[in-house]
């Protein structure tokens, strides 16, 4: 949901929907750096606002400039610098966890990638010890050079970083499929979280964004569409909403949208009654 004239009027819009889990940016997502600090005015109106209760759960997503991957060095240093005013801000709004893609090597390769996400991740952390707010890296479809496309990626920063307990993961499911994971079907997608399970480990998983794909199995393109009009089809959308292993764990959409959300409506009320059927 846009926070376009202030955070608080998010909650709003997500509630004309009826959402009762909403993502939201923390700054403009194609700007390096905030023009401001949150002014404590509009903090309270976010914190106090009268139905803020009614999300069960608001996290936030990262911009995405932030490259900790990046082989120019000012280039990674304003990456660490951008994800640690973001990580800021959110823990300011008292969200959980930030969403991350974790980063692109630009041919400097997957191993040299890895390293330099991770050790990006770790100088964050560092420099903010008392920032509640975790990062959730997203799994990704695999465009270009960009990493956390298969689960043993994401398994091995988890495994390096120095700070494991700060970190979590956010899984889309049009990157999930675009990256090769076969998930059109009930059996794909049981298949593709037990092997998450395996790697990673489902307790790892905070937060699922709910996507068609507009682009094939495999093809490294990433492309959202609305749900059951892509690719990919519905049965992903009703085993995670059926399975009572992913109850807990708020899903959110990402399809494409006008000013009205006429489309938010339309794709939750799809997942709604996928949840309901037997």
């Amino acid at each position: 949901m846009s926070i376009a004239g202030g955070v608080a009027l998010a909650i709003d819009r997500a509630l004309s929907v009826g959402c009762t889990a909403m993502q939201i940016f923390v700054k403009n997502n194609m700007q390096w750096f905030a023009a401001a600090p949150f002014a404590e005015a509009e903090l309270q109106a976010f914190h106090k606002h009268p139905h803020r209760g009614e999300l069960r759960s608001v996290f936030g997503h990262s911009g995405y400039l932030i490259n900790l991957a990046a082989v120019n060095p000012e280039f990674t240093e304003k990456s660490r610098q951008a994800l640690a005013e973001e990580l800021t801000r959110a823990d300011q709004l008292r969200l959980p966890f930030l969403v991350l893609h974790p980063g692109a090597h630009m041919g400097a390769g997957e191993e040299a990638g890895l390293a330099k996400i991770t050790a990006g991740l770790d100088a964050v952390f560092d420099v903010l010890p008392n920032v509640k707010t975790r990062v959730a890296l997203e799994t990704t479809a695999g465009q270009g050079t960009s990493l956390g496309h298969t689960f043993e990626q994401l398994a091995w920063i988890l495994e390096h970083s120095a700070h494991p307990e700060r970190l979590c993961i956010c899984a889309d499911t049009a990157h999930l499929f675009a990256a090769g994971y076969d998930i059109s079907s009930e059996a794909g997608a049981a298949k593709t979280f037990k092997q998450f399970d395996r790697l990673i480990g489902l307790e790892q998983l905070v937060a699922v964004h709910c996507n068609d794909s507009k682009t094939a199995l495999g093809s490294r393109v990433d492309r959202h569409e609305h749900l059951g009009k892509g690719k990919i089809g519905l049965a992903p959308f009703a085993f995670l909403m059926r399975d009572p292993r992913f109850a807990a764990i708020p899903k959110v959409l990402e399809t494409p949208k006008g000013k009205e959300l006429v489309e938010d409506r339309e794709n939750l009320a799809v997942l709604r009654k996928l949840s309901a059927a037997k």
